[in-house]
């Protein structure tokens, strides 16, 4: 049990279940001591992260609850959440799965804003999917997010090339192993070319429902000389000769999905002469002497 110097909401938060097997990995990854009790952090309780997701939405349903009374009466809940160690909240914080629930986090106190940032440090996948994002509050995250290695900012939010620019900026960027744009109406060339050029990792990337051209179909091909997989999906501005240059210069690539798009099935047989291998998926069954593999 935790002392009883630890205020009892803060107490009931850390006092959570989670298996030692569990608690003590993490605790040898991130070293940090629990300077409430001077105890190595696998000999104190964790809360998982669904705990933490609910003690988030109390705090945002009586947030709004005060605002609605005219506020006041937040002051001693605050003064619980800042006695929470710097380290040890971060780390939880690194639980939550959900973009939303950070934002709650980040909204708490500017105690937890700054630890948000640092939980972002740990993470390798970020997704908005979903979300209202807009380009401001995404790229600021991603830019946190220095170890990430899956970012997917997908459908539901309000990303527009601005947003795509900024992300590019972010040191992680040519880490990325996989990046989904599934679906964003508001992005065009401009902004995915700008992104795709600094993603050399990038090995999956995910760009149907989007109105794209051959241009960023160029730009991935110039850039992203690792990419095993890509999702063109009702891509239908983008024609046969993209095509061609993408399977031309990403030597690596194994699978492309072409559903929905307005180039005629049969242009397909050209892009296996380039790569035999290549798996083309979600297109129509044509003439089987033709050599297309489809799944």
């Amino acid at each position: 049990m935790i002392g009883s110097s630890v205020p009892p909401s803060a107490a009931e938060f850390l006092a959570a279940p989670v298996s030692t097997r569990v608690a003590s990995r993490r605790a040898a990854r991130i070293g940090v001591t629990c300077r409430w009790r001077r105890l190595p952090l696998q000999e104190a309780p964790l809360a998982p992260s669904n705990f933490l997701i609910s003690f988030l939405r109390a705090r945002e349903m009586e947030k709004q609850q005060r605002d609605g009374d005219g506020g006041g009466g937040a002051g001693a809940a605050e003064g619980d959440i800042e006695r929470l160690p710097a380290d040890l909240l971060a780390h939880v914080l690194s639980l939550l799965p959900s973009f939303r629930d950070l934002s709650i986090a980040g909204g708490v106190s500017r105690r937890w804003s700054r630890a948000v940032e640092r939980s972002l440090a740990s993470r390798r996948r970020l997704s908005f999917a979903g979300q209202r994002t807009g380009d401001d509050t995404a790229a600021r995250f991603v830019r946190a997010a220095v170890n990430l290695r899956d970012l997917d900012i997908c459908w539901g939010c309000k990303i527009t090339d601005e947003g795509l620019i900024k992300i590019s900026s972010a040191d992680c960027v040519g880490k990325l192993t996989s990046i989904s744009l599934w679906g964003l109406a508001g992005i065009t060339d401009k902004g995915v070319i700008q992104l795709v050029s600094r993603a050399y990792s990038l090995q999956h990337l995910n760009i149907g429902g989007t109105f794209i051209t051959d241009e960023s179909l160029n730009a991935v091909a110039n850039s992203c000389a690792n990419l095993k997989s890509i999702i063109l999906w009702s891509c239908r501005h983008v024609t046969e000769a993209g095509l061609v240059a993408l399977v031309n210069k990403c030597q690596r690539l194994e699978c492309i999905n072409v559903g929905g798009m307005r180039v005629p099935p049969e242009s397909f047989v050209g892009l296996l002469s380039i790569s035999p291998a290549l798996q083309i998926r979600s297109i129509p069954q044509i003439i089987l002497n033709a050599g297309v593999q489809v799944s």
